[in-house]
């Protein structure tokens, strides 16, 4: 599924999708026993069950949802004829919630809907689901310990303040080259053959013909990739330059760009190419600045279909 590749990114979203699975099955089921119930009146339902007469914020702490959610959801169950607003006889500026005979008769008669809920879970999710559940556990604690916000943000002020760093290629950032790579090359065009090998083996492509990688590091998250490869004694080809796309702005591109041309030039190279295509105007305006001249025609014998362009870089 597309939002399990987003990780912890689509953590709500994944959490949204597997709610609305849960009550939407919990609602047929209701239906189905031809309970009196809605699947989203069950914590407060139940907790008022169990508790007897109580606040609106007593039971949005308890079930760890809003005031403004769960005053909502009392409406509906007023409206509904489940639950009763009473002044609270102690403190008349606050209303306290009561079931109905309605309610009470409805709930009474679920016992075997609900241990039927229980097993069916139990059923389809088996360990995983009791796993689920311990995480879940943990996850709630955990968010009670320290709010999310602080955190994201905490991490946010790091990662803004951090440095842009250039490193050399290692086998841990092997499935970084290939990320980067394919995220740009399957948006504009797609992933050609000669892209799978080089992509997917870059210590034989790259970098046993003497070739070199390099990386775009932003406070540990690797952002940008390139990689300089030598087709001859004296020859190097920049090729295989991607920059996550939602990292713009940063410069990652041009620090690449320029380790790259000084990596050539530390060789004492002869000859500095690429291959680029026309549509990709913002790369190609870069590559200029940094002293590449577009040439009168494509590249003979070039390797890749998408290549339209062909520029020769010209040391200042």
């Amino acid at each position: 599924m597309y939002l399990s590749s987003l990780s912890e990114l689509a953590f709500g979203s994944r959490l949204k999708a597997l709610s609305d699975q849960f009550y939407t099955a919990a609602d047929e089921v209701y239906r189905a026993c031809d309970a009196r119930i809605e699947s989203r009146w069950f914590p407060v339902l139940r907790y008022l069950w169990e508790n007897g007469p109580t606040t609106v914020s007593e039971v949005a702490a308890a079930i760890g949802q809003t005031h403004s959610a769960v005053s909502q959801l009392t409406d509906k169950l007023v409206r509904a004829g489940m639950v009763r607003r009473r002044r609270d006889a102690e403190d008349g500026r606050r209303s306290m919630l009561t079931l109905t005979e309605k309610a009470r008769d409805s709930l009474g008669a679920l016992g075997p809907v609900w241990c039927s809920i229980r097993r069916g879970v139990a059923v389809v999710l088996g360990d995983d689901g009791k796993a689920l559940l311990a995480a879940m556990a943990a996850c709630e604690k955990a968010l009670l310990d320290r709010p999310i916000v602080d955190a994201i943000m905490a991490e946010h002020a790091a990662l803004t303040s951090a440095s842009l760093e250039i490193v050399p290629y290692e086998p841990a950032l092997r499935e970084h080259f290939y990320r980067l790579n394919a995220q740009w090359l399957e948006r504009h065009f797609r992933l050609e053959d000669i892209d799978r090998a080089m992509l997917g083996d870059p210590e034989r492509y790259v970098l046993q013909p003497g070739g070199a990688i390099f990386f775009a590091r932003l406070g540990g998250e690797i952002i940008g990739t390139c990689a300089l490869l030598c087709e001859s004694p004296g020859v190097y080809e920049l090729s295989k330059m991607g920059v996550d796309e939602t990292f713009r702005g940063l410069g990652a591109g041009r620090q690449l760009l320029d380790t790259a041309i000084g990596e050539f030039h530390r060789r004492k190279g002869e000859t500095l190419f690429l291959e680029s295509n026309s549509r990709l105007k913002t790369a190609l305006r870069m590559y200029e600045q940094a002293g590449f001249v577009l040439q009168p025609a494509s590249r003979a014998g070039s390797h890749y279909e998408r290549a339209d362009v062909y520029m020769v870089y010209q040391s200042k």
